[in-house]
């Protein structure tokens, strides 16, 4: 599924045999993301899973 404007998205990934998911593009142009990044990932039961830039969370947690 793909459905992108531009300033939202929504893309299904899959999860590999090691439960890694490969980054849409249009995820890492939005959101600046490049090789070597550190991202964070965030779950809650009720919520679910968001991924965010390092960065960007040192600076909502600062």
């Amino acid at each position: 599924m793909k459905d992108v404007k531009e300033d939202r998205f929504i893309v299904s990934v899959k999860v590999g045999p090691k439960g890694q998911i490969t980054i849409p593009i249009e995820a890492r142009k939005m959101f600046d993301i490049k090789e070597g990044d550190t991202l964070m990932v965030l779950g809650d039961i009720n919520r679910g899973i968001a991924i965010v830039k390092d960065s960007e969370f040192y600076k909502l947690m600062g």
